[in-house]
């Protein structure tokens, strides 16, 4: 995929993100949502599931692999804030994913990995 212009890094990814899960007929719901400290990147709608996509973005492996970052505290972390989202508005007997988008930007391009059912 090619990098769009100017954004940070983050936001440039969560932009693929979003095109590539759009590309695989899945409807975006809400992106950014916010609770307390943390964040849910993507929420969208795959047919009948509802998913809390995270997204992970580096220009360089330095640190490791971008999934990587997706440590068991940052997982619990999002399933929390999944659970206020679905608090928040209401939804119950929904099924839930969680999935992860990893991407490495290098040279004007990304590298885009799919985990679907991530944890």
């Amino acid at each position: 995929m090619d990098i769009p212009g100017t954004k940070t890094t983050g936001d440039c990814g969560e932009e693929l993100a979003a095109v590539f899960l759009r590309k695989r007929d899945m409807e975006i719901v809400e992106t950014n949502y916010r609770f307390g400290h943390g964040e849910i990147d993507i929420i969208a709608r795959d047919g009948d599931v509802l998913v809390f996509c995270e997204v992970k973005t580096r220009k360089s492996d330095l640190f490791g692999p971008p999934e990587y970052a997706i440590t068991l505290r940052k997982q619990a972390q999002v399933r929390k804030i999944a659970e206020a989202y679905l608090y928040e508005r209401g939804i119950s007997d929904q099924i839930c994913r969680f999935d992860v988008v990893a991407i490495r930007m290098k040279g004007g391009k990304a590298d885009l990995r799919y985990y679907k059912n991530a944890f």
